[in-house]
């Protein structure tokens, strides 16, 4: 090369790469792009070890819930939502990434639930949340890929356009009642409940004097009642000094006489048992015999008074006399 050829500093220009130089800058971006791509299934498999995933199904409406929606349990976030997607017409399946860690038992339950002031937007999120149910434990189902399915408990929404939702249905439900209940007879009653009310209060008004008269005439009345109740008062206290110790008393008395009594009574039984063991029996033989002499002498008497000749001669037989046949 002559001294005389241009040198490149001299002329402003840069000198343009080769062919190695840009084979070189591709090799390096694909060793950083495979670099990045093995960093990601790094990332990827350390991540799918944390978690576990879970499938719940539901037949109920999903609306607002989306990928990476958070997954609680008790309220703390364990996980994200994976995938969303419509098995049948009427069935969603819905798999969650969910922390080992997470306490996921047989028993848990599934609850999608809607939270803010609306389901969707920036207002208001959905979420899936899980809790204990111990007097429900069941086995966990196989979905029939591989996962554990979780069972789902029906939705809930808390937020405030159903609740102003509601709201407005139980509005309409009172206006419709009152309109059912307020109709024109219903009216026409009240206002003659009024009319009369109003009638009522103008009497009593025109009325007051004489009912103030009714009420100080009650005072005076009250008033002369009081000696009356004082007098009742003292009969009371008289009665519970003076009548009641003494009706005590009396009892009392009468207790100790019932007592004394007894005994008395006991002999009187004991003199009844021996006149109806002892002396009645012989009385009663002594009037028995008795009654046996009254009818001999009765008996004499009667012979005495047809012959009175027995009382020389005796009742034996006689000779007969001179004329006298036997």
């Amino acid at each position: 090369m002559s001294s005389d050829a241009p040198h490149p500093e001299s002329t402003g220009r840069t000198p343009q790469a080769g062919p190695s130089a840009e084979r070189r800058a591709w090799l390096i971006f694909g060793v950083l792009l495979l670099l990045g791509g093995v960093a990601g299934i790094g990332w990827f498999a350390v991540a799918s070890s944390r978690y576990a995933t879970y499938q719940i199904r539901t037949h109920e409406s999903v609306s607002g819930l989306i990928v990476d929606a958070p997954v609680e349990f008790h309220g703390v976030e364990v996980g994200k939502v994976a995938r969303v997607e419509l098995t049948d017409p009427g069935l969603v399946t819905v798999l969650l990434h969910v922390r080992k860690g997470a306490p996921v038992t047989p028993s848990t339950v599934a609850t999608i639930t809607s939270r803010g002031l609306a389901s969707k937007g920036f207002t208001g999120y959905v979420y899936v949340s899980l809790e204990d149910d111990p007097a429900g434990a069941q086995p966990m189902a196989d979905s029939g890929i591989g996962y554990p399915q979780i069972r789902t408990a029906p939705s809930r929404s808390v937020n405030m356009d159903t609740a102003i939702a509601q709201v407005n249905e139980n509005v309409q439900y009172i206006t419709t009642l009152l309109q059912t209940s307020l109709d024109a007879k219903t009216i026409a009653s009240l206002k003659q409940s009024l009319e009369s009310m109003q009638t009522i209060t103008r009497t009593l008004a025109d009325n007051s004097e004489r009912m103030n008269t009714i009420i100080a005439n009650a005072e005076r009345a009250t008033g002369r009642l009081e000696p009356l109740l004082a007098s009742g008062n003292e009969t009371a206290r008289a009665l519970q000094t003076q009548l009641l110790p003494q009706a005590y008393k009396a009892l009392a008395n009468l207790d100790r006489a019932s007592s004394r009594l007894d005994p008395l009574l006991e002999a009187g039984n004991e003199t009844t048992r021996a006149l109806q063991t002892q002396l009645l029996p012989q009385a009663y033989d002594a009037l028995v015999k008795l009654d046996r002499l009254a009818t001999t002498l009765n008996s004499a008497a009667t012979r005495i008074e047809r012959d009175p000749t027995v009382l020389v001669r005796g009742t034996g037989k006689r000779p007969p006399g001179p004329g006298e046949t036997r």
